[in-house]
């Protein structure tokens, strides 16, 4: 029972139509998936890359990822492997927005704070 043990949220509940409620991995997913779309970011820490999502399934995406829900109030912590020769300061501040903004539209939750821990830095394959 604890690997299948999730914290959901409930984003929304009317009486007339019923609950929606939202599993916190669900949230993790959508901000791994705004942070990888950023150019200047090679890879979740720890993660696979964005080619073999699609073949492994979304579940490993959000390793790298933490995400707290406190009265639908979301800090969401990223921790991420960046490409060299990218400004780190711009690419954080991109993810940051983007992250942001990818919840807050996809879930109606508020974002109160995006913290991203740069683990490592990959140098291109070419080079």
């Amino acid at each position: 029972m604890a690997k299948d043990e999730r914290n959901t949220y409930t984003i929304q509940n009317d009486a007339s139509l019923g609950e929606v409620k939202i599993a916190d991995e669900v949230v993790a997913i959508i901000a791994a998936l705004a942070a990888t779309e950023v150019e200047g970011v090679a890879s979740m820490a720890g993660n696979i890359t964005n080619e073999l999502v699609s073949r492994l399934g979304m579940k490993n995406l959000s390793k790298g990822v933490k995400v707290d829900v406190l009265e639908g109030v979301v800090t969401v912590s990223l921790t991420l492997n960046l490409k060299y020769d990218y400004n780190i300061m711009d690419v954080t501040a991109k993810v940051q927005e983007k992250v942001k903004n990818a919840v807050e539209n996809m879930t109606g939750l508020e974002v109160a704070d995006v913290n991203i821990k740069v683990a490592g830095v990959e140098m291109d394959s070419q080079a």
